[in-house]
């Protein structure tokens, strides 16, 4: 153990992990940032810095809307500090969906289904196709949206440490997949018709009669799904988990899986009958929610593409329900719940493993708001965009620059459709102007815009993967994290970057009646 640690201290990546974890807790760390951004902001007011909106224009004058660096130190963003704080934290994205699906995971693990069920699975599984089975339905679960970082990135840990090997390794591997995948999966979901509905807006700025196809980027997606597939499979099982070493199990988490290579109990096999069964009733509840009298999953009035928006949403919610009953059913009969105080107890410890968490969020939120107060990340998208309009270069090292300016700025501005939001206006209308699709522009968006969220402790969920790994190794740090992750982000956005060239060399569709070039229609 102590030649694999020798070892995994070694080389760039054992200084950014040794650097890495000799910076302060993450907590100060978004602490100091808001200082340094205070600082900033003073000066870009005081500059003078300012774009015009890409979208946005004077009602009188027809003239765009000028966005000015605001000061955090002006008399309305101290006001609205102080006065708003308890908003800004409890409004910050990720909460809510985290504290949600944790109630019910909490039942499902302490009741003991995922340690038995994980059990199960792998018991006679091949341990060398964990890897990618892992990312495949890491990748397939960004159909979820967010729950899909709350779900399936702390049940690969337990999957892996079921399996023998490093739980950190599972955390990783599922992470670059639900995160460095962001944009790769086998159908278009609520990601498409979000962006789309982007596109479709900035498009029409240049042919007003530009209509959206929810699947223009489908077949894209789906070869970048398995072009990603063992990118992932070879960092995980040959860079990562060799500098990780062995694992021992220790503490709590430990628990949860020294006895895997035990055969289940006749309770225990019972109690997965009994979860399989509240499963898939569950299941038929959204079900009936969805097609059923009303359709109160379906927004029948949206248009074609956002009609299943409500269904998304409701994932988070149907995880909650989904755990808490299959984690009853199994408790039930396989003895470890006797009364609904033990439901509530489970409840309150998985609460309790969250408190840090807590904490992080809550100046992480701070950070964010503030970021967005001042102004700079619009300015600095904005520039950016410019940039590549002003540097007249051939197609597709224009498409590889947009790769890149994606990747770049969602260092700073981690949603995925503010980003687009921003940069739609400007890249979309430009490229098409050279004869580039919008679902061209939209899918080199989207290479950058997922291959470098595993690498930026501004990520809203980084704290939350932190502490996920944590759960495994009580010394995990920020450095430890972003060392892990940063051989996934390269191999992802070289990989994402090659991907494009060629599908641009080879002139093929990117989804249903959705090709490469675009012919501006005659006048």
């Amino acid at each position: 153990m102590a030649e694999t640690q020798a070892r995994a201290q070694k080389g760039f990546l054992g200084w950014v992990e040794r650097t890495g974890n000799r910076l302060p807790d993450p907590v100060f760390i978004f602490f100091y940032l808001i200082i340094a951004l205070v600082a900033v902001s003073i000066l870009a007011a005081v500059a003078g810095l300012s774009v015009p909106h890409p979208t946005q224009k004077d009602a009188a004058t027809g003239a765009p809307v000028m966005i000015n660096a605001v000061s955090l130190l002006s008399a309305a963003n101290i006001q609205r500090l102080w006065v708003e704080m308890p908003a800004t934290f409890t409004h910050f994205h990720p909460l809510g969906y985290v504290l949600v699906v944790m109630l019910g995971a909490g039942i499902a693990e302490r009741s003991g289904l995922f340690g038995s069920s994980m059990r199960a699975a792998v018991r006679n599984a091949p341990k060398f196709l964990l890897t990618p089975m892992v990312a495949l339905v890491a990748m397939v679960g960004n159909l979820a949206a967010d729950a899909a970082y709350v779900v399936l990135i702390p049940l690969a840990g337990v999957l892996y440490a079921a399996a023998g090997r490093h739980p950190i390794a599972g955390i990783a591997a599922s992470f670059a997949g639900v995160s460095g995948g962001f944009s790769a999966n086998l159908l278009p979901g609520q990601l498409d018709a979000l962006l789309f509905g982007i596109t479709e807006s900035a498009a029409e700025a240049i042919v007003p009669t530009w209509d959206a196809n929810i699947a223009g980027n489908w077949y894209f997606i789906f070869a970048m799904t398995f072009v990603f597939l063992p990118v992932i499979w070879f960092v995980t099982d040959r860079i990562i988990e060799p500098r990780l070493g062995g694992y021992v199990p220790q503490g709590p988490a430990g628990e949860m899986i020294k006895d895997g290579d035990k055969p289940l109990t006749p309770d225990q096999k019972k109690g997965l009958r009994h979860a399989l069964v509240a499963s898939l009733l569950v299941c038929a509840l959204w079900v009936f929610f969805t097609v059923g009298p009303g359709t109160p999953l379906i927004d029948e009035a949206a248009r074609p593409e956002a009609r299943l928006s409500p269904f998304y949403k409701s994932l988070v919610a149907g995880f909650f329900i989904l755990f808490m009953a299959a984690g009853w059913a199994y408790g039930k009969a396989a003895g470890t719940v006797k009364t609904h105080r033990d439901i509530v107890r489970m409840m309150s410890e998985a609460m309790s493993d969250l408190a840090y968490y807590l904490v992080l969020a809550f100046a992480a939120a701070h950070f964010v708001a503030m970021f967005a107060w001042s102004n700079l990340g619009l300015i600095f998208a904005v520039n950016g965009a410019d940039f590549i309009q002003a540097s007249g270069l051939p197609m597709p090292l224009t498409l590889a620059l947009i790769v890149l300016l994606t990747g770049l700025v969602n260092l700073f501005v981690g949603s995925a459709s503010a980003k687009w939001a921003l940069l739609a206006p400007v890249l979309i209308p430009m490229l098409m102007l050279l004869g580039v699709s919008p679902e061209t522009t939209t899918a080199a968006y989207r290479v950058g815009d997922s291959a470098t969220n595993i690498i930026t402790p501004l990520m809203v969920y980084f704290p939350l993967i932190l502490t996920f790994c944590q759960r495994w190794q009580k010394d995990y740090g920020l450095g430890s994290l972003t060392a892990t992750m940063i051989p996934y982000s390269l191999f992802l956005l070289v990989s994402g970057l090659v991907l494009v060239m060629i599908w641009v060399t080879l002139g093929l569709p990117l989804g249903p009646g959705a090709e490469l070039h675009y012919e501006l229609p005659a006048q």
